[in-house]
Order: structure tokens, then sequence, then C-alpha cells
């Protein structure tokens, strides 16, 4: 039901991952019997759970791991790794600074030229590890690196900015990019994003997309939503991005994953993330807090070098393991930010859910005091779920 909001204008209510909960049914499983494999593209994966393309998440080493644990990395390809020979005096650079000095150091350390021979090479050190090469670009970084990625051999490219549409506007002397043509001519899959709404998600999938990524501006580290008011809440992004999806698939017998992408810290969060409808998600800030990551236990958002309006900054998330007790245990923390996958196939066995597709169906209620109730001893003291 939409709210008026003054004369002439009215709103739909939309609701984020906080705001709602998960309600068991008739049915428990034991969480061993959780299947929580997905796909994308021509890739079987047994964690949905994918690293996003951040400089403070993911090197090559991030990736080979990730892979090797049964999840995904992405590589960003317009970032650090493929700007500089050697990444790590940069990196060094970049956690040391000054909160101050830090936004004029991104836009002087990314005003290095991208190198397309670097872009060959990070795909080529992932692949050589048996690992799978998935990388990311901007829809401008895709039109001049895309025939580079497919001939280094990588496995899949996300094709991402703050907003992609079908539908893009370009002074008559740039020509945009056709993501129809892109994923045409493309010898990999190309996942598109990102979105909120139920007729780009479509008009993504109708373009050829082999996934689409739900979300703006939610991630940890990023400031979209401040700096340009833009933006649905996560539940409600996805359980739209997703109506898209099941349509499509009646439409075409074609089913494209969705995958949210950003704000999400805990394994109740993923757990949410999926019953609104999501086929797998995107996680920054969780993976930058590993002992691998390269960000030295900082995390910044992709948009923070802009060099005319950064919509980013550089958050201290700290290291509070390894990546495989992050992603798969066992646990150091009680407050859900480690055993990512254990999280969720516990919550699937709660739920009675033996895959990913009913755990898509569970009942979801609004729940703006679940995070609070009864938990003033654990905020008041900084445990579990009050740190």
């Amino acid at each position: 039901m939409d709210i008026q909001i003054g004369r002439g204008k009215t709103a739909r209510r939309a609701y984020g991952i906080d705001e709602i909960a998960l309600v068991p049914g008739t049915r428990t499983l034991d969480p061993a019997l959780a299947d929580t494999t997905w796909r994308i593209g021509n890739i079987e994966r047994e964690i949905p759970i994918i690293a996003s393309a951040m400089d403070g998440v993911v090197d090559v080493r991030m990736a080979v791991r990730l892979s090797e644990l049964g999840a995904l990395g992405v590589l960003n390809l317009e970032g650090i790794q493929t700007r500089y020979d050697n990444p790590e005096p940069i990196l060094d650079r970049i956690a040391l600074v000054s909160k101050d000095e830090f936004v004029p150091l991104m836009q002087e350390l990314y005003a290095e030229p991208i190198k397309p021979e670097l872009v060959k090479q990070r795909i080529q050190e992932i692949k050589s590890s048996g690992a799978i090469a998935a990388v990311s670009a901007t829809p401008v970084g895709a039109t001049k690196y895309g025939s580079v990625v497919a001939e280094a051999g990588a496995d899949l490219f996300f094709v991402q900015a703050t907003v992609v549409s079908t539908a893009h506007l370009s002074p008559e002397s740039i020509t945009p990019l056709d993501l129809a043509q892109f994923c045409r001519e493309m010898p990999i899959p190309v996942a598109l994003g990102n979105c909120v709404s139920y007729e780009v998600t479509l008009n993504l999938m109708k373009a050829g997309a082999a996934a689409v990524l739900v979300g703006i501006g939610p991630g940890a580290a990023c400031t979209s939503r401040g700096v340009l008011g833009v933006g649905v809440p996560q539940a409600s992004a996805i359980a739209d991005c997703a109506a898209a999806r099941d349509d499509y698939y009646k439409e075409t017998g074609n089913y494209v994953p969705v995958i949210a992408d950003g704000g999400l810290i805990t394994g109740g969060d993923i757990c949410k993330c999926i019953a609104c409808g999501a086929d797998g998600v995107m996680i920054g800030s969780p993976f930058a807090r590993c002992v691998e990551a390269p960000g030295r236990g900082y995390h910044w958002g992709m948009a923070t070098p802009s060099p005319v309006l950064p919509r980013g900054t550089r958050i201290n998330v700290g290291t509070t393991g390894t990546l495989e007790q992050i992603l798969t245990g066992p646990a150091q923390l009680d407050d859900g930010t480690h055993n990512l996958l254990g999280a969720l196939k516990t919550s699937m066995g709660t739920l009675g859910a033996k895959n990913l597709k009913e755990m898509q169906q569970v009942e979801v209620v609004i729940a703006p005091s679940l995070l609070t109730e009864g938990k003033v001893y654990q905020k008041a003291q900084h445990l579990g779920m009050g740190k």
C-alpha cells in the first residue's frame, strides 16, 4: 500500500534485512542434510557466498583460497592489483594513512593507469593455481578490457556499477556499452549489476545476464546512499528482483540467479537474503576481517578514489580469524560473523529447508525488534549481538 508523503507524492514502504525475521515451519532437519549448492553460469559451488571485487577483500591469493574452500572470490580489474606490479607497498600506504588524508591518497594511487598486461597476468595467476578466475569491471572497463579477459581465460566476468541498466544515455561523443551485445560476444558468462527493481532485473536478464546483482548503497564502506540519496533497502530489493527472475524463468525456461550484494555482516543476514529470494550473496567486510585479506584490517569502497565525487570510505574492520574460520568454521566468535556456511546450514535445518529453493519459500515476518528484544545485557556489556 502506498503512503502519501505529501500532495502529489506517494511512496511504497520498503524493508531492510534488520527489519525482518524467518519463521520456522512444521518441519526441521539435521543441518548436515541441508544442500547449499548453487550454479552461476556453468559453474557449480557448494557455498552460495561470493567475496566482492574490492581491493581490501580479494587479491590473487584470496581468490585461490576461496575457490579451494568451495566459494568464489571476484578480482577488481580496475583496482590496485592491475595498476601496480607489486601492490603490497601500495596497500601498506592505504592502511597507514590518516583518515583526513585517506581520500586524497586514494585519488593519487588510483590515478596510476591500469595495465592490460597486469589484467592478463592476474587472471593467469589465479588459473595456474587451479582456481576459478572471476573478475569485475565497470561498463567502461568492460569495453576496454573485455577482449583481454577473454583471451586470458577468465571463467566469469562481473560488469558492475552503482546502477546498471540497459537504457543508458550518454553524450554523443561517448558510445555506451551495449550490454546485450557484450553478453552475446563474450565467450564466458557475464553477470550484470547492480540494480534494485523488477523492471531493470528483467531487462538485464533479457540482455543475456548469467546472474544479476542486487543492492545499491548498503555496503559497509559505501556512502552512495548519503552522497546520492539513492537506494532501496535490501529485503524489498531482493524480493522484487527475485520476482523478475521467477517470471523470466516461467517465460523462457532460463533460470538466472539473483545475488544479494552488500550490507551483509552475519550469517543471519545471509539467511534472510536467501529467504527473500536470493540465490547467493556477495559480501565484502566480513572477508576483509580475515588474516589473508589484502586490506590489513581495513575495508574501503570501490568509488572512494573517484576524482570528482568519492562515494566510499575506509573503515577499520580489524582482523578476527582466518578465511576458513569466517567461511566454514570452527567459529571463534559468538556474534554470527564466523562460520557463515554453518549458520546457513543450521538456519535451513531449523526452518526445514532441504535446499536453497526451499529456503526461498520460508515464511518471513516484519520484526523490527528482532535484534534488540531481550538483548539488554548483551548491548550493555557489548557481548554477542550487542557488539
